[in-house]
């Protein structure tokens, strides 16, 4: 974790922690690094980064920091308003930039923001080029063989642009609405937006596919309180109250998905993995036979996995980390209990919207209520508690807190081995530590 730059951003209070000069200066080394890249590689033109943003009231002067920024060393910068991260995402390694930004804090609160980095393959960025950005954050930048002071200016014909691209948002729309194998005519879906990234989209893509919908959190004004996927109650009411098949809650920048069922539960990110990594298993969809997941899911999600014969494997908390381990081992499947869900074959990162369309897939395919579908998983007794420290950079690193690095383990099913009331060996390389293991009350 870098100084500035944790596993999903730089993030603090807006004008705080986190200010506007913060966003210029990224701006700037952005534009000119990406440009001299170029330059380095006998490419003609000026670095292209698109950008995205949210709906929070400090999003635009962030956003028009990092544009000054950008153009002031000589990119062009691409304006895809109010959108979400994914999207971002998509369009980056869609359309062929330098690499992508994020304004978000995703479900953070309103006074809270963020910068989100995007590499040209629409991944997270490297932490080497993170690095880079830190140091010169801090003024020790050295780079290209060089110590550099300050990044030059670009002069006349060679300053940037900014260019409006919402078609690259609508772009990502169709790309949704191609997902949907199944119409949802019939279906009654309920839709909480967050007041956040997808109060443009979400609809869009679930009326186009069939779904009569019923829209919360819809209403944009700079501020995300009481609705959203860390506050269901208003999403299982309306699901109640008007008698919906099921209901899909967003968070800020709709990168995670919750779920409330038929019946007014709330549907985890483990349940979702159960059921899709379930349904990809009867199909022979799975690849490696193995679902990702953080030491974060719940102990029930692995027993449900063990009487189905699926594996696991677990890494620490961040959809970052997930991403990695998925890639490193070829699978397709993985995420995180928040709601962080990936599929791999589709996006490079979590994806609510997406999500949510997948879970329709198995109720409409399977033609079961989610309730239905998930109810073989028993969530069992979990408490998790946080903690105030003082410097949570040397928190994280503290080797007494349980779980450090960032590494992975691979359960699986063979006699003796999976976790069993408490004790584990690991399919695939050494036995879980202290502290890997969640402590359950049966």
């Amino acid at each position: 974790m870098g100084k500035y730059f944790g596993t999903d951003g730089f993030r603090g209070e807006a004008n705080v922690g986190l200010r506007a000069d913060h966003a210029y200066r990224i701006g700037r080394f952005l534009g000119w690094y990406y440009t001299e890249i170029r330059r380095l590689k006998g490419e003609e033109g000026p670095a292209r980064i698109v950008i995205g943003k949210d709906t929070r009231r400090s999003s635009y002067m962030f956003e028009y920091s990092i544009v000054g920024g950008l153009v002031a060393s000589g990119a062009d910068a691409y304006l895809l308003h109010v959108t979400t991260t994914p999207s971002v995402s998509y369009v980056v390694r869609v359309d062929g930039f330098d690499c992508g930004v994020m304004i978000s804090a995703s479900h953070n609160p309103y006074y809270d923001n963020g910068i989100k980095l995007i590499n040209a393959d629409g991944e997270k960025m490297d932490e080497t080029t993170i690095s880079y950005i830190e140091a010169y954050l801090d003024g020790r930048l050295e780079v290209f063989g060089k110590i550099w002071e300050d990044v030059p200016y670009a002069h006349r014909d060679a300053i940037g642009r900014t260019v409006d691209y919402v078609a690259g948002r609508n772009r990502y729309i169709g790309y949704l609405i191609s997902q949907g194998m199944f119409s949802f005519k019939g279906m009654k879906v309920g839709l909480d937006c967050a007041n956040g990234s997808a109060w443009n989209i979400a609809k869009n893509v679930f009326d186009t596919l069939g779904a009569t919908t019923y829209v919360m959190g819809d209403q944009p004004d700079g501020f995300n309180r009481g609705v959203g996927s860390t506050h269901l109650e208003g999403l299982q009411k309306m699901v109640l109250e008007k008698g919906l098949d099921v209901g899909f809650a967003y968070d800020g920048d709709a990168d995670r998905c919750l779920c409330v069922d038929d019946r007014g539960q709330i549907v985890t990110g483990d349940h979702i993995l159960y059921v899709y990594g379930r349904y990809m298993k009867e199909r022979g969809k799975l690849n490696e036979n193995t679902v990702v997941t953080t030491v974060m899911s719940n102990f029930g999600l692995y027993k449900a996995f063990d009487r189905i014969g699926i594996d696991y494997a677990k890494t620490d908390v961040g959809d970052k980390y997930v991403y990695e381990y998925m890639v490193n081992n070829g699978c397709n499947l993985g995420g995180e209990q928040s709601g962080h869900i990936i599929f791999r074959k589709y996006a490079t990162t979590g994806d609510g919207i997406l999500t949510s369309l997948k879970v329709m897939q198995v109720i409409m395919d399977r033609k079961a209520k989610l309730s239905e579908l998930t109810a073989p998983l028993t969530i069992y007794p979990q408490v998790l508690e946080n903690v105030r420290v003082t410097d949570k950079r040397e928190a994280m690193g503290d080797p007494g807190r349980g779980k450090g690095g960032r590494g992975a383990r691979r359960f699986g099913k063979d006699p003796g081995s999976g976790i069993r009331n408490g004790t584990g060996r690991a399919r695939h390389g050494g036995s879980p530590r202290q502290g890997d293991l969640q402590q359950i009350c049966e």
